[in-house]
């Protein structure tokens, strides 16, 4: 699924610069859906397990331990807590997507880069080193004590670096970011990579793309006002 709204080159000549480039980590850089699914014994399981952690953070709001979510998560889908243990022992082994490392390090002369997480400071310092590019900003949801999409998280790694929500771009990993997103007035791509559909009410991204590889070019022709 492709969509594209950057088509209109008078918005694009009227563009304030970008500046920054941030990311959510564990879907649109890291695929970690393959570790869960490894954990849980299969793509069927990994999945229910994965939505059922997702639904507990989305309607957490105030931070809450990353780990102790997805515990409950393991739990309440069967799999017990040891499900939950297994997966953080082996957080090590999450992949980045097989283009994202070299995207970064395409964008990193051009953009300041960060990351905004769901996650623990520890399991999302970890996750955020496996890509090899270091970056300006990393906000986990235990740093701004509450998990998107509330909007806190997004305006600490702004304020953080000092950069208004126009002159930077969200790429999300989910569609439940535009949420959070929309409120900040943060333009937001959707590297939507396992075709998922938007929830109801979503609001709509900029673009959405099945890859990161269009990401440079993207950045450079984003119709930017009405």
């Amino acid at each position: 699924m492709t969509s594209n709204n950057l088509e209109n080159p008078l918005l694009i000549q009227a563009s304030p610069p970008v500046e920054l480039v941030l990311f959510d980590l564990l879907t649109a850089l890291l695929d970690s859906w393959t570790l869960w699914n490894a954990v849980a014994g299969s793509e069927q399981v990994g999945r229910t397990w994965r939505m059922a952690y997702l639904k507990a953070t989305y309607g957490c709001g105030t931070y809450r331990p990353y780990e102790t979510l997805v515990e409950e998560a393991a739990i309440e889908v069967g799999l017990g807590s040891q499900a939950a243990a297994e997966l953080e022992a082996r957080w090590g082994e999450l992949q980045p997507w097989p283009e994202a490392k070299a995207v970064l390090a395409a964008l990193k002369p051009h953009y300041k880069l960060g990351i905004v997480t769901n996650c623990s400071e520890k399991l999302g310092r970890l996750a955020a080193d496996l890509m090899g590019v270091p970056f300006d900003v990393v906000i986990t949801s235990e740093k701004a004590g509450f998990y998107k999409p509330d909007p806190v998280p997004y305006r600490l790694a702004l304020d953080t670096l000092g950069i208004a929500p126009e002159n930077a771009v969200f790429v999300a990993g989910s569609a439940y970011d535009l949420f959070g997103t929309e409120k900040v007035g943060l333009p937001t791509i959707w590297h939507n990579r396992i075709g998922l559909a938007a929830p109801e009410g979503a609001p709509a991204a900029l673009v959405t793309r099945p890859t990161l590889d269009t990401l440079a070019a993207d950045l450079s022709s984003i119709a930017w006002g009405s």
